[in-house]
C-alpha cells in the first residue's frame, strides 16, 4: 500500500499531463488528417457512407453492430425496454412479491415474438436439460453438461444445425440467436454451480425461467450470477437508496451523450475503416499507428460500456444490483483487471479463476487457473484462428505478470526496493506498467481489428520504429500510467478514509 500511496510533486504530474495531452492531440490530428483523405477512397466504399452533408463529412459504418442498434434496430429495442420498464413499474407497485415471474413472462414473450416459437423451444431444451443435470448435485458434471452445451453453438456443424430451426431472415439474426443462446447457457451453468451449493434440495425450474428470462440480460447480458439475482428479486420491500433516482437519471444523460459523442467522432475519425487498408496504414507515422491501435480499444470499451450501461440502467430501475460497465481501457495497465464485459469476468472468476487459482500467488496454481479460464473463454468467443492467438497471448501475459512479480520479490531485489524512496519505487514500477500496457495493446487488437493489423503496428512500433518511435511513446505512455498511479492513489486514500469513518461511527 505504501507504493500505491506514494506522492509525487506536483509539477512532476503536470508535466507528465501536458506531455500526454500534447501526445494524444498530435496522433489525433494525424488520424483526422488520413481520415479526411481517405474519404472517397474506393477501398474504403463499404465502411464509409454519406453522412454529414452539410459538413461535408461522410460516417465510418464499419461496425455493423453498432449502426444497426441505431438504425434498423433502433425502434425494436426501444419499444421492447420500455414495454419492460412500464411492465416492471405496475408489477413492482400491485405485485411486488411476484414481479419475477411478470418479468419472467413478459421476458418470454418479447423473445416468442423477435425469434419465433423456434427459438424459444431450444432454449427451453437447454434449460431443462441443464436443471436435469443440476438435480444430481455433481459440480464437474454441470461443468461437463454446460460447456457441452456451449459448443454446441460454438462449434459446427451444431451450430448451424440449431441456428436452422428458426426460420425468417432480418438484421442482427445471427446476433440475437447466438448472444441469446450463449448466454443462456452461462445462466445455466450458473444456476446448476449454485444448486449444488445449496444445503438442503435444489432450486425449482421455475427459478431457473425466472432467472433466465430477464428481458434486459437476456440477448446481450451481462451475467448476472444467481445467487445474486435470486436474492435481489426476492426481496419484497422495495426501497431505493438516497439519491439512487437522480444516480439512475445521471448515467442515462451520459449514455446518451455517449452515443452523440460516437456518432460525431465517426464523421471525423474513421478507426475502424482505416485498419482494413494495410497498405494505406503503412503510410502513416508511427504516432498515428499507435493512436489508431489504441483508438480501437477505446472505442470497444465505450461501445461495451453504451450497451451495458443502458441495461444496467434498466436493471437498476427495476431495483437490482448488476454488474458495472467495464473499466476504462484508458485506466488500464494491468492484465488482471483488463476486461470489456465484467458480468462474464465475474462468472469466470467466481467458478473458474478463483475457484482453481485460489488467493492467486502460487504459480502453478495461477497458470492452471489461467490457461483453464482462457479455455473457457475461447470457447465463448468461438474458436478460431484469432481467439486461439488473442487466448494465448493475454494468457502468457496474465500470468508473466504474477513471473515478474515473484522475481522482484526475490530476497535482493526486494532489499533494493526497500532502500528506495516510495516515490522512486512508483517511477521504477510505471515504466514496466507502461510496457504492460502496450501488451494490452496489441495483444487485444488482433480480436479487434486482424491478425495483419496487429502485426503491423508491432513491427513499426517496435522493429523499423526503433529507437526514436519505441522509446518515445513508452515514455509518453509512462507519463499516462503515472497519471493513472495518481488516481488510484487519491481513490485509495479515499476508500481508507471511509473504512476509519465507518469504524469509528
Amino acid at each position: 500500500m505504501g507504493v500505491v500511496k506514494a506522492m509525487l510533486p506536483s509539477y512532476e504530474l503536470g508535466f507528465y499531463a501536458l506531455v500526454v495531452t500534447c501526445a494524444v492531440l498530435y496522433s489525433g490530428s494525424g488520424i483526422f488528417e488520413a481520415s479526411r483523405d481517405s474519404m472517397n477512397r474506393k477501398a474504403f466504399r463499404d465502411g464509409i457512407k454519406p453522412g454529414w452533408h452539410y459538413f461535408g463529412r461522410k460516417m465510418d459504418v464499419a461496425d455493423f453492430e453498432w449502426v444497426m442498434w441505431f438504425t434498423s434496430f433502433r425502434n425494436v429495442i426501444i419499444f421492447a425496454l420500455s414495454g419492460h420498464v412500464l411492465f416492471g413499474k405496475i408489477c413492482s407497485m400491485t405485485v411486488p412479491q411476484h414481479r419475477a415471474v411478470m418479468y419472467m413472462i413478459y421476458g418470454a414473450l418479447a423473445v416468442l415474438g423477435s425469434m419465433g416459437l423456434a427459438y424459444l423451444m431450444i432454449i427451453l431444451s437447454h434449460c431443462l436439460l441443464l436443471y436435469s443435470v443440476a438435480l444430481a448435485k455433481q459440480k464437474w458434471l454441470c461443468y461437463v453438461a454446460g460447456l457441452c452445451c456451449l459448443a454446441s453453438f460454438k462449434v459446427e456443424p451444431f451450430g448451424s444445425w440449431q441456428s436452422g430451426f428458426v426460420t425468417g431472415a432480418f438484421d442482427l439474426q445471427d446476433v440475437l440467436f447466438y448472444g441469446g443462446c450463449t448466454f443462456t447457457i452461462m445462466r445455466c451453468m450458473s444456476f446448476a454451480l449454485e444448486s449444488c451449493q445449496k444445503e438442503e434440495g435444489i432450486y425449482s425450474i421455475f427459478d431457473l425461467l425466472k432467472y433466465n428470462f430477464y428481458l434486459p440480460f437476456f440477448f446481450f447480458g451481462p451475467v448476472m450470477t444467481f445467487d445474486q439475482f435470486h436474492a435481489q428479486v426476492s426481496t419484497r420491500e422495495l426501497r431505493r437508496k438516497d439519491d439512487e433516482m437522480k444516480s439512475i437519471r445521471v448515467n442515462a444523460l451520459l449514455h446518451v451523450g455517449a452515443i452523440v459523442a460516437v456518432d460525431i467522432f465517426f464523421h471525423f475519425f474513421y478507426i475502424l475503416t482505416l485498419p482494413s487498408d494495410l497498405k494505406f496504414v503503412n503510410r502513416l507515422s508511427d504516432w498515428s499507428l499507435a493512436g489508431l491501435a489504441y483508438s480501437n480499444l477505446v472505442y470497444d470499451w465505450v461501445k461495451a460500456a453504451v450497451m451495458f450501461g443502458v441495461i444496467n440502467t434498466i436493471a437498476r430501475l427495476d431495483h437490482l444490483d448488476p454488474p458495472q460497465p467495464p473499466k476504462c481501457i484508458t485506466m488500464l495497465y494491468i492484465f488482471a483487471e483488463t476486461h470489456f464485459d465484467r458480468g462474464i469476468n465475474d462468472w469466470l472468476c467466481k467458478y473458474v479463476y478463483d475457484h482453481i487459482g485460489e488467493n492467486h500467488d502460487n504459480i502453478l496454481k495461477e497458470l492452471v487457473a489461467s490457461t483453464t479460464t482462457f479455455a473457457i473463454t475461447t470457447l465463448w468467443l468461438g474458436p478460431c484462428e484469432v481467439v486461439y492467438i488473442w487466448s494465448l497471448f493475454n494468457c502468457f501475459g496474465l500470468n508473466f505478470e504474477l513471473w515478474v512479480q515473484k522475481f522482484f520479490q526475490l530476497g535482493p531485489f526486494a532489499k533494493l526496493e526497500a532502500k528506495l524512496s516510495g516515490a522512486m519505487s512508483r517511477r521504477i514500477r510505471a515504466a514496466f506498467g507502461a510496457v504492460n500496457f502496450w501488451a494490452i495493446v496489441l495483444y487485444n487488437i488482433l480480436a479487434l481489428n486482424s491478425l495483419e493489423f496487429a502485426l503491423l503496428v508491432t513491427k513499426r512500433l517496435l522493429v523499423m520504429g526503433f529507437p526514436v518511435s519505441t522509446l518515445s511513446i513508452w515514455f509518453i505512455t509512462y507519463c499516462g500510467v503515472q497519471l493513472i498511479k495518481e488516481r488510484e492513489r487519491i481513490l485509495a486514500i479515499e476508500e481508507e478514509q471511509k473504512g476509519d469513518k465507518a469504524k469509528v461511527e
